[in-house]
């Protein structure tokens, strides 16, 4: 069990050694509160980033803590403080089970020096013992003199030195192996981390490796951030209502749009009025669809970006745009499919990739013509049982279309959104039903931000942040 300590001094000092780095977490003068804080919360990552129970040892004003810190965050007490010595501390995890009653640990001498105190607890190891002061050993004093020089004599000549010839079978450099032969270092080292417990030991001087999870979180903001040449076109589909795909589209979109520098536009491929324009922010021209249909030839000829504006509605914070579907409620049209593909051809002249909408009707026109167009399919589904069952269905009906419709769906992303906060588990039974069946399955936890209200990235947990990146990265592997 490796082992973390953590001192907090009178004066307000938190200070945090771990794997053999101590960092300084607050000045002395710094509010004991906040001290305390710093010193759980800097160990608290530590231990997450080495995926094992640690044993935290805390020293708070001379006083000692033990824990077992759990990588979930929780700490279990391994000693038993005094009522007044753990209210000092929060955040900490009752303990399982009482553990075994063990001798008065001596009092500390000062409060920054951290001592053993043995307890009956069977997972707990010794901590290691210091050792001594080193010996420090000095070498010989080299010998400086010169080496004396042979002088060759008449009867012993010096041989010549021989420059052996490459093997035959190897051949003289040619041109071609010239070309490609560089000269420049080939630099495959990572940045330093940049999160957590190593990025604080970074930010301090005491530069460290990213770990495993950060260098995943990297390789996935890489995928994202990419353009492809041409337009792109992702389809979020399910038959059913309420499967959370407007959601995903406005995700998919924000992670494409803040790491690719914007060029997406979400669009709302309804035969009705969709969901995405309430959830979005609207700008004061309310245009959807039939307005840049309408308006096709001035935006075919122009030659300025900017004339689209006029018919999207622009998400500031999250870099992309979106286009509507026909809002009006006393209408009666409906797009159809030679609609479908004359957006498409419009949309595609001013933007890197469409991320669309649809509806709840496989038969509609325009949902047939959005899928022809498309180059990577989505199936979006909640943790209900209906929600999933008619997402596999619809998987099924693209599959049985045609070639076309079968590649999709082997190379289909499956996104599983939390409907409420208890349905992990539900949501990793449905993800493991799915994953036989397409390329990639996606869970996305519960997150209040998704439920209601206009949906926005810098509203998430961090959490839902990250996962919506690793969807967006399954997307764009696929692309």
């Amino acid at each position: 069990m490796q082992l973390i300590e953590g001192v907090v001094t009178r004066d307000g000092k938190a200070t945090v050694r771990a794997g053999g780095e101590s960092v300084q977490l607050t000045a002395p003068g710094a509010d004991l509160k906040a001290a305390r804080d710093a010193v759980l919360a800097s160990a608290k990552d530590a231990v997450r980033e080495r995926g094992e129970v640690c044993r935290l040892e805390i020293t708070d004003n001379g006083r000692r803590h033990v824990f077992a810190a759990h990588p979930d965050g929780s700490l279990v007490p391994l000693a038993d403080p005094s009522p007044a010595d753990a209210a000092e501390l929060h955040d900490v995890a009752p303990a399982a089970a009482a553990p075994a009653p063990v001798a008065p640990a001596p009092a500390a001498p000062a409060p920054a020096l951290i001592e053993d105190v043995p307890t009956g607890a069977s997972l707990l190891t010794a901590a290691p013992a210091v050792p001594s002061s080193p010996q420090l050993t000095v070498p010989p004093r080299p010998d400086l003199r010169p080496a004396p020089v042979e002088t060759p004599r008449a009867d012993h000549p010096v041989e010549p030195a021989v420059v052996t010839a490459p093997p035959a079978d190897q051949g003289p450099v040619t041109r071609r192996s010239l070309r490609d032969t560089t000269f420049l270092v080939d630099d495959s080292r990572h940045d330093p981390a940049a999160k957590g417990f190593r990025g604080l030991l970074t930010r301090v001087g005491i530069k460290q490796e990213p770990s495993a999870a950060e260098l995943a979180e990297r390789d996935d903001i890489a995928v994202v951030s990419r353009h492809w040449p041409g337009t792109r076109t992702i389809a979020v589909v399910n038959r059913k209502g309420g499967s959370a795909k407007t959601p995903v589209v406005a995700g998919l979109s924000a992670v494409f749009g803040r790491y690719g520098g914007g060029g997406v536009l979400a669009w709302d491929n309804n035969e009705n009025s969709g969901t995405l324009p309430i959830r979005t922010e609207q700008e004061p021209h309310g245009a959807s669809v039939l307005d840049l249909l309408r308006d096709e030839d001035r935006l075919r000829d122009g030659q300025s970006h900017g004339l689209i504006a006029g018919y999207v509605h622009h998400q500031s914070a999250d870099r992309y745009d979106v286009l509507w579907s026909d809002q009006n409620d006393f209408g009666d049209h409906e797009i159809q499919a030679e609609e479908v593909h004359r957006a498409h051809a419009v949309a595609s002249r001013y933007y890197r990739m469409l991320v669309m909408d649809s509806g709840n009707t496989a038969r509609a026109a325009n949902w047939k013509a959005m899928i022809e167009l498309t180059n990577q399919l989505v199936i979006a589904t909640t943790t209900g049982e209906d929600r999933a069952e008619l997402g596999s269905r619809t998987l099924q009906t693209i599959a049985e279309r045609d070639e076309h419709g079968a590649r999709l769906a082997e190379n289909a992303v499956v996104v599983v959104s939390c409907w409420k906060p208890a349905d992990m588990v539900e949501a990793q039974r449905i993800a493991g039903l799915f994953e036989p069946l397409v390329r990639s399955v996606i869970i996305v936890p519960f997150d209040n931000a998704l439920k209601a209200g206009r949906i926005r990235f810098d509203a998430m947990h961090p959490t839902t942040q990250r996962a919506w990146l690793a969807a967006a990265a399954a997307v764009g592997r696929g692309l």
